[in-house]
C-alpha cells in the first residue's frame, strides 16, 4: 500500500476522515488505510463503520492490523500506546 492511500485519525470530528476516505476512493483508490493510536481508535473504528454502513456500502474491511508502539515521553518515562490499521477496499467492479 502506497502512502498515497493511507488517512491518520486523530482528533478531528470522524465525519472529516470518511470525506477523506471517499476522496481517496474516487480518486481512483482501491485501498485505503485507516491508521490511528491511543484515544483516536474508537474514532478510525467509527470512520469504518460510517463509510462500510452509510457512505458507501459494499465497502468491506479487508485488514484490521493491532500493534503497540513503545515511545518515550517527554518526561523520560517509557509508554505503550496501542495502534490500528483499517484496511477498507471497494468491490471489484
Amino acid at each position: 500500500m502506497t502512502e498515497e492511500y493511507v488517512v491518520f485519525v486523530g482528533i478531528k470530528p470522524p465525519m472529516a476522515y470518511v470525506m477523506a476516505v471517499l476522496t481517496q476512493f474516487q480518486s481512483g483508490a482501491h485501498e485505503v488505510c485507516l491508521m490511528a493510536r491511543g484515544k483516536s481508535i474508537t474514532r478510525a473504528v467509527d470512520v469504518a463503520e460510517i463509510v462500510k454502513n452509510r457512505a458507501m456500502p459494499g465497502v468491506k474491511d479487508t485488514k484490521i492490523e493491532i500493534a503497540t508502539e513503545h515511545l518515550t515521553a517527554e518526561d523520560g518515562r517509557n509508554i505503550n500506546v496501542s495502534t490500528i490499521a483499517i484496511t477498507l477496499a471497494k468491490p471489484e467492479a
